[in-house]
This record gives structure tokens, C-alpha cells and sequence, in this order.
């Protein structure tokens, strides 16, 4: 199976990069494994004019990087979300990709299962809330086979993650595919 994990952290070295690594070598046991930090592509916002419906090749009409983030969904058998938890949503970066996915290109990919990675500094367990119930929608919505979720909150600065027992639950979730 070919999985691409989507990171939503700005930052190198995040607790969230920390968190998709140790799903990541969990599953190169088995699959081959993307790790795709959406930060270092310059995607813009959709602006919902809907024009990639009339498009050839259901294209936008913005250039900028977003192509190449379809090509890799169009390669990919499973889709895995990695975000900071930043003002009870994902990161603005991976918004701007999950908005981009409004598109009739999304037909054509193959992607069939899904996991979610999140990473809050704040303990409160209702911070995941709003992000856990837009990615059931979403799975709802593409028929996609929900994998698992590791969510860890209480993880404020760099490396906090480190040690904690959600890394093992990550490695063995992509052990487990």
C-alpha cells in the first residue's frame, strides 16, 4: 500500500513531525511511506469559484503547488492527516489543502482508508473535538475505511512529545496496516 502522510506543523522537528515519524516507520514495515510537510509547498486558499468543474482536466486556475500534492493523493492507497492543533482547528497550511481537495480531480484518486495524528499543547480533551468531527465527515463523505487516530494533547513545547506513550500507539498503528 502506498500512504501518504500529510504534516501540518510549520515547524521542523515539530511534536507533530516527531508523532508522523513513529506512525511512518510503523508502517515502512509492510508499505511504502510519503511523509509530505505541507508547509514547504505554497498552496493558496480555495476561493471557491468552482471553475476547475468547467476546467480541462478539472485544473485550477491558481499556480502554485498544489499540483504536485495531487499527484502524490493520486498515487496514494491511504491518506494520513498530521496537524498541530492550532485554535481548535489543523494548521492554516493544511487547510488550504483539505479546502483544495473541492475538486473533481479528488474522483481519480484511489485513496481508500485514513488516519488522523493530532498534537495539542493544551490537556483539555474537547481541543480535538472540532477536528475529530470534520474528519469523520470527511471519511463519511469519500467512503474512506478510518484507520485510527492518535491525539495528544498536553504537548506545548518542541520535542515535549518525546517519550510519551502515543508514539509507541502510533508505531503500532502503522505496524498494524
Amino acid at each position: 500500500m502506498n500512504i501518504l502522510i500529510l504534516t501540518g506543523s510549520p515547524r521542523k522537528g515539530s511534536n507533530t513531525d516527531i508523532l508522523a515519524k513513529a506512525f511512518a516507520d510503523g508502517a515502512r514495515l509492510k508499505h511504502e511511506v510519503d511523509i509530505v510537510s505541507v508547509n514547504d509547498y505554497k498552496v493558496n486558499a480555495c476561493i471557491g469559484c468552482n471553475t476547475c468543474f468547467a476546467r480541462e482536466g478539472n485544473e485550477c486556475f491558481q499556480r502554485d503547488q498544489m499540483a504536485e500534492i495531487y499527484a502524490k493523493m493520486s498515487n496514494a492507497d491511504m491518506l494520513v492527516i498530521a496537524s498541530p492543533v492550532y485554535f481548535y482547528g489543523v494548521s492554516a497550511q493544511l487547510k488550504n489543502i483539505i479546502d483544495r481537495c473541492h475538486t473533481p480531480m479528488r474522483k481519480n484518486f484511489k485513496i481508500k482508508k485514513a488516519a488522523l495524528l493530532l498534537v495539542a499543547g493544551s490537556s483539555k480533551p474537547c481541543v480535538f473535538d472540532a477536528i475529530v468531527r470534520q474528519y469523520e465527515l470527511i471519511v463519511d463523505y469519500f467512503h474512506f475505511e478510518d484507520k485510527g487516530r492518535i491525539l495528544v494533547g498536553g504537548v506545548n513545547e518542541k520535542c515535549s512529545i518525546t517519550g510519551r506513550k502515543e508514539l509507541d500507539e502510533a508505531y503500532k498503528l502503522g505496524e498494524a496496516l
